[in-house]
């Protein structure tokens, strides 16, 4: 099928759990023109009006995917995360359906395996990506981290006690573990970017950059 056959700026999502209501609520708000296709009755009248179009039905079967016109769009999002089964056959119906660009979530490294092997182009992992962010979130001073490929990362973290109290000059964090504090915030003021005259206190949120693992050193400060 020729690319003009397309439509321009057309998606189709399919599943709209947490992962596929964010791509599509963003994909819209990105220009694009969204249907979406959602087995669970109550989740489909949930998003009537927020997208295009939602079409309650299961992707996994082909009839359905006939009946939305699957061919049209230039690229479908495979969002289900409740069975690997009913991704791969519905990944499996958008290949034979002709679509162009597909991106599916993959629940293992197994599942991206087959899903790579039927012909899906791009492949998603956030629960690897979730999982670990997860691992430094829980019970630990982070409350939020990001890390980079190349083992870089940016946390949002309570600051360790050798530093309340202090300027960031006094408490030398970046000479001492070889991070930045890039940004501080008080509660209920606005982040300001850090400068060696910037005092922390007990309450504040720290922003550091650095090598995860010198932010994972800082981090296990008490």
């Amino acid at each position: 099928m020729g690319k003009s056959a397309h439509g321009d700026g057309e998606v189709l999502v399919i599943g709209l759990g947490r992962f596929g209501a964010a791509a599509a609520l963003e994909l819209r708000r990105l220009g694009h023109k969204v249907t979406a296709i959602e087995k669970d009755g109550f989740l489909a009248e949930k998003f009537l009006g927020r997208i295009a179009h939602v079409v309650h039905g299961d992707a996994s079967d082909v009839g359905v995917i006939r009946d939305a016109k699957a061919g049209r769009f230039g690229i479908a999002v495979v969002a289900i995360g409740s069975s690997v089964e009913a991704s791969v056959l519905a990944a499996a119906n958008l290949v034979d359906a002709g679509v162009p660009a597909i991106w599916a979530k993959a629940l293992s490294p197994e599942h991206a395996r087959i899903l790579d092997r039927i012909g899906v182009q791009h492949i998603v992992r956030p629960e690897a990506d979730t999982g670990r962010r997860v691992a430094h979130l829980v019970g630990g001073r982070m409350q939020d981290y990001i890390e980079f490929d190349d083992g870089f990362a940016i946390v949002k973290m309570r600051p360790p006690t050798e530093t309340v109290g202090f300027t960031l000059e006094q408490s030398a964090i970046r000479s001492k573990y070889g991070v930045t504090v890039v940004g501080v915030k008080a509660p209920g003021e606005d982040f300001t970017y850090a400068v060696p005259s910037t005092k922390v206190s007990a309450h504040d949120v720290l922003i550091v950059s650095g090598p995860t693992t010198l932010i994972e050193r800082l981090a296990a400060r008490p």
